[in-house]
């Protein structure tokens, strides 16, 4: 059970450190993918992106980029910006806190730039305060639940597109686990929303 749209509440606690949303008038959309890059997904999701001129986050876990160096140079050169998704995916609840910064380091030994998505959005309060002096931590308005195989392709587009609004920050994973259902939900949306005049960008102005 996951929830699809990030609780207001939530959100407007935790704001000043923690980024969920973009605040903007414009028709503007921020998609987001964890966990990559992987051959086997990755080059797809930049294909699609191309075909309807989208940019868009890449939150990567390090030992994945070390493993494929070639898939993160292109999403760069693409035009993607790229995230701290830390090098073995930890989880920040369950690890002590010297645990998940040398994880976290150590995956920025491979990715550039200054933002950091927590793996399953878990982080303690103290490990927020310290990661925020040296990151922009991104969460998300609407989770597509794309990684769960009880929801199906056709759930996970209908979770986003009528959970989004300008400025939605949505999450999506280019992982083997949620291929299936990702690529059809990515698909549909880029079509529903670019038909509605909306554009997709990367969080790149965030950092």
């Amino acid at each position: 059970m996951y929830l699809v749209k990030s609780p207001y509440i939530l959100s407007q606690l935790s704001k000043k450190m923690i980024q969920w949303k973009v605040e903007t008038t414009d028709k503007v959309i921020y998609l987001s993918f964890d966990d990559g890059p992987i051959p086997e997904v990755t080059p797809m999701v930049l294909s699609l992106l191309k075909e309807y001129n989208a940019k868009a986050t890449f939150f990567m876990v390090g030992e994945n980029v070390m493993k494929y160096p070639e898939l993160y140079k292109q999403v760069i050169n693409e035009g993607h910006a790229v995230g701290n998704h830390t090098f073995n995916h930890l989880k920040g609840f369950f690890n002590n806190d010297y645990t998940y910064y040398r994880n976290i380091i150590k995956a920025s030994e491979f990715i550039s730039g200054k933002l950091f998505r927590p793996p399953h959005g878990q982080i303690k309060p103290r490990q927020v305060k310290s990661i925020g002096k040296h990151y922009k931590i991104v969460m998300w308005s609407v989770l597509s639940g794309d990684y769960d195989p009880k929801t199906s392709p056709e759930q996970c587009r209908d979770n986003i597109i009528k959970n989004t609004q300008s400025g939605s920050i949505i999450v999506m994973h280019d992982s083997l686990k949620a291929k299936s259902n990702m690529l059809f939900a990515l698909e549909e949306s880029l079509k529903h929303f670019s038909r509605l005049g909306y554009r997709f960008d990367s969080l790149k102005h965030l950092t």
